[in-house]
């Protein structure tokens, strides 16, 4: 990113959540703990999947690519967000900045895509099971879950270098808690028109692609369940894309609450609220989510537990 320092201002200072000094401490314990949580809620996901042979399924291949990205874009935003509860001058440099714009636009996005491709996997999996195996194949779940990485990827350096590319010298105040587009553009000397276009014309794309995706998946899934005519048939249906409706439904209606809104009361502070849930919260909830409602999930857990006791058992036999 070296390329960009033709700028005045060779760093940015991120005005936070809050500014409100006896917050400060209450609010680092919590982000941390929230953190932390995530961390060994995603990791210990991702795991299990990987030492479980009964969670090798399409399924559980996209559900540990989820884990990953969430680990990966909560990690781009919140340590640097609690880091900066107990620093005096929250500092961020011009290229570290550049860096996490990056970093979060490529995982936001791939996790949209995720969303999609999970979906499409569940509309399979109940629309045409006795194909299910054929349909999602080995290389087909590889090319629904590269294509997200690779177009979020390219998406994000594109919009990386056109917002670093634009001029800042003056105020260096960004009224946000990490590095984020819009709060960055707020403080361009030089036009930001095209700039803006471009977030209109990308975001739009993402958000109608990918929530036309499992929208109509959901529409094929829910038609499908509402054939079956046995109640137990039913229940069993729904209990294979219910963790995977859940999560859809708290990050799609996080992020059409924040770009959707009315432009009377649309502000950064609001957006600083938003993007707290789906930058900080929801990279938790989702293994949680996942966790808690997937029976096969709990059972790899208790074997995983199990395990890890008789491990501790020999140790101190050996001792």
């Amino acid at each position: 990113m070296a390329k960009f320092n033709f700028t005045q201002v060779t760093e940015f200072i991120l005005k936070g959540i809050t500014d409100r000094p006896e917050l400060q401490a209450p609010l680092f314990v919590v982000f941390l703990v929230i953190y932390l949580v995530t961390v060994i809620g995603n990791l210990g996901l991702i795991i299990l999947i990987r030492i479980d042979s009964r969670l090798h399924t399409p399924m559980y291949f996209f559900l540990s690519h989820l884990a990953f990205v969430d680990f990966c874009y909560s990690s781009a935003i919140t340590p640097k967000m609690v880091l900066n509860f107990i620093v005096e001058k929250n500092t961020i440099s011009f290229n570290a900045c550049a860096t996490q714009l990056g970093c979060f636009l490529t995982f936001m996005i791939t996790e949209c895509f995720l969303l999609a491709s999970m979906a499409y996997d569940r509309y399979v999996a109940i629309c045409n099971p006795l194909l299910y195996s054929v349909i999602m194949s080995q290389k087909v779940c590889i090319q629904l879950v590269a294509v997200p990485y690779i177009y979020s990827f390219l998406v994000a350096l594109f919009h990386t270098i056109v917002t670093f590319q634009l001029t800042y010298c003056g105020p260096n105040v960004i009224n946000h808690f990490y590095c984020d587009d819009l709060p960055l553009l707020a403080l361009a000397c030089s036009s930001t028109h095209t700039k803006e276009i471009l977030i209109f014309a990308f975001a739009g794309f993402d958000m109608i692609c990918s929530s036309s995706i499992v929208l109509v998946s959901y529409i094929f899934i829910i038609a499908a369940i509402m054939r079956i005519h046995s109640t137990e048939g039913r229940l069993k249906a729904f209990s294979t894309c219910g963790s995977h409706m859940v999560a859809v439904t708290i990050f799609y209606g996080t992020l059409i609450f924040m770009y959707l809104q009315p432009k009377s009361s649309h502000s950064l502070d609001t957006d600083k609220m938003a993007s707290v849930f789906y930058t900080v919260v929801i990279p938790m909830l989702n293994p949680l989510i996942y966790s808690l409602r997937n029976k096969e999930v709990k059972e790899a857990l208790k074997k995983a537990q199990a395990r890890g006791r008789e491990a501790l058992k020999m140790l101190h036999a050996k001792k």
